[in-house]
C-alpha cells in the first residue's frame, strides 16, 4: 500500500476515535460538561475525516 493513503487512512481512524471519544463525552459527561468544548472536537473530526475521504477519492 502506498504511502499517501496509510497516512491517511490512519488519520480517518484518529479522527473517528476523537469523535466517539468526545461523543461519548457529550453523552456522559466523562471530562466534564464543556459542552462547546466537546461540539467543536466533533465538528474538527468530521472536517478531518471529511478532508481524508475526499483524499482517498483522489488517490484512486
Amino acid at each position: 500500500m502506498e504511502t499517501e493513503k496509510v497516512i491517511t487512512y490512519s488519520a480517518i481512524g484518529i479522527a473517528g476515535i476523537v469523535m466517539l471519544v468526545f461523543l461519548l463525552d457529550l453523552a456522559v459527561g466523562i471530562f466534564g460538561q464543556y459542552v462547546a468544548m466537546d461540539v467543536l472536537f466533533i465538528l474538527g473530526a468530521a472536517f478531518l475525516m471529511w478532508q481524508g475521504i475526499e483524499t482517498i477519492m483522489e488517490l484512486k
